[in-house]
């Protein structure tokens, strides 16, 4: 079973799990995924390939569970991360702090469609995707051992997207990660201080300002944030505040999804279809409706890599300034 095991001098957790595979190569700008997909275990009729569905959309009413003829799939991933089954076991060992690595981790497989290109995309297809992550969260609540939920994509061979077929990722973990932790401090202190939430401030200044707007519509905002790490890093957050992507109402799931499509065209337009990771930051599952978070989704293009001066500072060097970069999107196509 995999373990958490906690750093000393900064608080930051890992997983150590030596059962998982280990794979010293790295993925190269010319590797592509395989042509013949017939063994996709992601891919209609392969169902017994996986393990199975925790739940699943389909039009056919009588559909038999782990069967075709579904919409959308959620499963519990072959290699998890982390395990359902157990107890967390806290303890020490001399001054470390380590603990089993009980959590849950689920794909969703977005779409039947193996081969679902980004310009053949409609919004439902977020839609449906972000109302099944709603209902996962939510269902994970009930489980008291966890403390946080992250909702993520990685798209592409670059952003260590194993399978092509479309599908992204929920994590349920009994910690909350030390950059999650530390979003929330710093949005503590601004409203301590200002006594408003530092992302409502953040969407204000960005709407008033409009040189890092990519998109928005009633409900919600993209744009490059002011000190982006990453070139083209986008961000989409609600106009209105709240800390618990779960919270969000079905009004707007579907304004989420249509700017969602609009973003990640304009990205693939720009940059030619380039791998990315999507994430949601959301608040932590026992520290709901806070006033001074607001949770946002990060989309991060995979255009760099990050060598030994990021890793040794924690400072990032972005060749493209976030106004150039909203520029380009913006007026994309």
């Amino acid at each position: 079973m995999p373990e958490f095991r906690r750093d000393p001098v900064i608080g930051r957790w890992v997983i150590i799990d030596p059962a998982r595979k280990f794979n010293k190569s790295v993925p190269s700008e010319t590797e592509s995924y395989p042509k013949d997909h017939s063994g996709c275990p992601f891919c209609p009729g392969n169902e017994y390939m996986t393990r199975p569905e925790i739940m699943a959309y389909s039009k056919n009413q009588d559909r038999a569970a782990n069967s075709r003829e579904w919409t959308l799939r959620v499963i519990p991933n072959n290699q998890p991360v982390l395990a359902i089954e157990g107890n967390l076991k806290r303890r020490g060992e001399g001054m470390y702090d380590k603990m089993d690595g009980i959590g849950a981790h689920e794909i969703i497989i977005e779409t039947p469609e193996h081969n679902l290109k980004q310009d053949s995309i409609v919004p439902e297809y977020y839609e449906t995707a972000y109302r099944a992550a709603v209902a996962r969260i939510k269902d994970l609540r009930n489980d008291t051992r966890l403390e946080y939920i992250l909702f993520f994509k990685n798209y592409g061979i670059l952003a260590n997207a194993v399978f092509e077929h479309p599908h992204s990722q929920l994590i349920a973990m009994p910690i909350v990660p030390k950059r999650v932790r530390e979003e929330i401090n710093g949005a503590k202190e601004y409203f301590t201080y200002k006594e408003r939430c530092v992302f409502c401030d953040i969407i204000s200044q960005e709407l008033s300002d409009e040189l890092r707007i990519v998109d928005e519509n009633e409900f919600f905002v993209a744009f490059c944030p002011y000190a982006a790490r990453y070139p083209f890093e986008t961000w989409i957050l609600p106009k209105n505040h709240s800390s618990d992507f779960d919270n969000i109402s079905d009004e707007e799931i579907s304004c989420c999804a249509a700017i969602t499509k609009s973003v990640l065209a304009k990205i693939s337009n720009v940059l030619d279809d380039s791998a990315y990771s999507a994430l949601i930051h959301t608040g932590p599952l026992k520290e709901k409706n806070m006033q001074h978070y607001h949770w946002h989704m990060e989309i991060i293009p995979k255009l760099i890599k990050t060598a030994g001066f990021e890793w040794g500072t924690g400072l990032y060097i972005n060749p493209v300034p976030p106004e150039d970069a909203a520029k380009y999107l913006r007026e994309s196509e």
